[in-house]
């Protein structure tokens, strides 16, 4: 039972640790240091990873917390289905309406404003989701 906690703490551990290097290091300074077009295009390219590798390490976490809480295993299986529902879903039409948009599509530009605001809501409250799991853990 204890490599089953090491591995929940472990996997929960590296998703939550990925999902904050991501928003708080990578994402801001890819926009700081490249021109506009070029961080726009590296960030496109770099959503998919970040999606699959916040999906496959929530899955393992969930499967192992399973074994600890069921609850809070969830919790985490809900929070890699979001990830796979913003990869699959969400980040076509992001793709979608930012590209009609840079096309002169007006309505397209307010629809992509709504949906990035959507996709850093749903990532917050995914890091929530993680975050009180892991501490849960941790405080059992």
């Amino acid at each position: 039972m204890d490599w089953i906690m090491a591995g929940t703490v472990v996997s929960g551990g590296l998703l939550l640790g990925g999902m904050v290097f991501f928003s708080a290091v990578v994402a801001p300074l890819v926009f700081v240091k490249l021109p506009e077009q070029e961080a726009a295009r590296f960030i496109r390219a770099l959503f998919p990873f970040y999606y699959l590798y916040g999906a496959l390490t929530a899955a393992a976490c969930a499967v192992l917390m399973f074994a600890v809480n069921i609850t809070l295993a969830v919790v985490v299986a809900l929070v890699a289905g979001l990830f796979v529902y913003a990869r699959q879903v969400l980040m076509p039409q992001i793709n979608a309406a930012r590209d009609a948009e840079q096309g002169g599509d007006a309505a397209a530009g307010r629809r992509f404003r709504y949906l990035h605001r959507w996709s850093v809501t749903l990532n917050a409250v995914q890091l929530l989701g993680v975050l009180a799991a892991l501490a849960r853990v941790a405080g059992s």
